[in-house]
């Protein structure tokens, strides 16, 4: 049940995402959609309670955050940063779709993993594109009538910083062929391997002092939370004390090397240490294996639970919406922050992140986020369901899917590194960044037209 099933719109969403919800066939394994979602919204809220703006004593606004100003709030990240979690439910579904892809292809036919690679590609890019072109034009527009390019580029930068998973998670799928043939000829050595690997990405960055080459580490760290994602779907997790293991051993080998160790104990970007997780280090990896354990131990009462429709229907809806909530949930902060401050002269804003007033009044503002979240929700969440047969069905001609993929994938990562707006040029923006993923999802040859799906995705 792929998000472009769902279709669901208007005041009978909920309703609709009921009778999807009763649609599901029994086998559907429901803690995998309720992961994807648990993990989306855990990213959604982490980002909106760390992230703030305050009026410092001489009425300046001042960019704050959380984890600068209250440093225990370090050890929440530990819960906040489930992009492993993610990954998970990627290797489960992509391993999923795959083997279906392969089961239902003919002898000798060609383009499979093209076309395949192509569609996948295609639903996690295009409810990329309204976001992406929207701050463009915001951009534009707000370097042309006299902004500080600096706010401008600021603001740009705060709304697409989570590009840069989807940067990341496509290059994770497009190798799902290969990882998944080695992960049914070598088993849990094709998981173990990336340990090794990361931690030698580790030495060479922190010890030797090789630039950029802690980058790789994107793909290590993902790629082997991914291999456990095929684990699970292939079974390999059943016996609830084996998945308590992977806790309990991921869980001891975080502590020691951020308590006792080297590695900084928040799991996000901090003040007073490197970042856990841009690039991932060895200290992800293990809060990932243990994120893995915690998850697949609850497995069995988290489907127990989802038995409940109501439950379930809730998780359906969530997953109907999903990457437009993970896309616009830190516009719709910037939008509130805007407003805040240029209609109401920072109302609402004198208080430092960490205070007791602070967090008396966080409930309300995550209110006002949520509120500012909805209309965007309702107009660009239909993008995610507006897929149509690549190319009008034809295959994709391997240059262009290797050069389509490469072109978004090299646009989003550096729309979240150096954003798209631009502070030197006339436009107000870097035309290159922007136009990217648009020329490489031309070159795979998406479609607008709807096309419902039947594969766990």
């Amino acid at each position: 049940m792929s998000c472009e099933q769902y279709g669901l719109e208007g005041s009978n969403m909920w309703t609709k995402a009921r009778e999807l919800a009763q649609m599901a066939p029994p086998e559907r394994n429901r803690w995998v959609d309720f992961l994807r979602a648990l993990s989306i919204m855990a990213v959604v809220f982490g980002h909106w309670l760390m992230a703030g703006l305050y009026v410092d004593d001489a009425g300046a606004l001042q960019r704050g955050d959380l984890l600068t100003t209250a440093q225990w709030t370090h050890w929440l990240t530990w819960g906040f940063q489930v992009m492993p979690i993610f990954f998970l439910v990627g290797g489960f579904s992509n391993g999923m779709s795959w083997d279906a892809t392969v089961k239902k292809a003919e002898p000798g036919q060609a383009g499979v993993y093209r076309d395949w690679l192509a569609s996948r590609v295609q639903r996690l890019i295009a409810p990329t594109f309204p976001v992406l072109l929207l701050w463009a034009m915001l951009a534009v527009v707000m370097t042309q009538v006299g902004l500080d390019r600096q706010q401008i580029s600021d603001a740009t930068e705060a709304a697409l910083i989570p590009v840069w998973f989807l940067a990341v998670y496509l290059i994770v799928t497009a190798c799902t062929p290969l990882t998944r043939k080695a992960w049914h000829r070598f088993g849990w050595l094709s998981f173990a391997i990336y340990i090794p690997i990361a931690m030698a990405t580790d030495w060479l960055t922190f010890q030797v002092g090789v630039e950029y080459i802690n980058f790789t580490n994107f793909l290590w760290v993902f790629l082997a939370i991914h291999q456990l994602g095929f684990a699970w779907k292939d079974g390999r997790f059943e016996k609830q004390w084996f998945a308590l293991a992977w806790f309990v051993v991921g869980l001891a080998i975080l502590i020691s090397i951020t308590v006792y160790g080297f590695y900084p104990v928040s799991m996000v970007s901090a003040p007073g240490g490197f970042s856990n997780s841009l690039p991932p280090t060895l200290a992800l990896f293990a809060l990932g294996v243990a994120q893995v354990g915690l998850a697949l131990v609850l497995e069995p009462l988290g489907r127990k639970m989802l038995d409940n429709l109501n439950i379930w229907t809730a998780t359906v809806l969530m997953n109907g919406m999903i990457m437009t909530v993970y896309l616009w949930h830190l516009t719709a902060f910037v939008l509130v922050m805007t407003v805040v401050w240029l209609a109401f002269g920072g109302m609402g804003l004198n208080s430092v992140p960490g205070t007791a007033d602070w967090w008396i009044s966080r409930p309300m503002w995550l209110g006002i986020y949520i509120l500012a979240l909805l209309p965007m929700i309702a107009i660009f969440a239909k993008h995610e369901r507006s897929f149509g047969p690549i190319r009008g069905g034809r295959t994709v001609p391997k240059a262009r899917v290797v050069a389509g993929v490469l072109m978004i994938c090299i646009g989003l990562a550096a729309t979240a590194a150096i954003t798209i707006a631009s502070p030197e040029s006339l436009s107000g923006i870097r035309i290159w960044v922007v136009a990217l993923p648009f020329v490489g999802a031309a070159l795979l040859g998406f479609g607008p037209i709807y096309r419902p799906s039947n594969t766990q995705a």
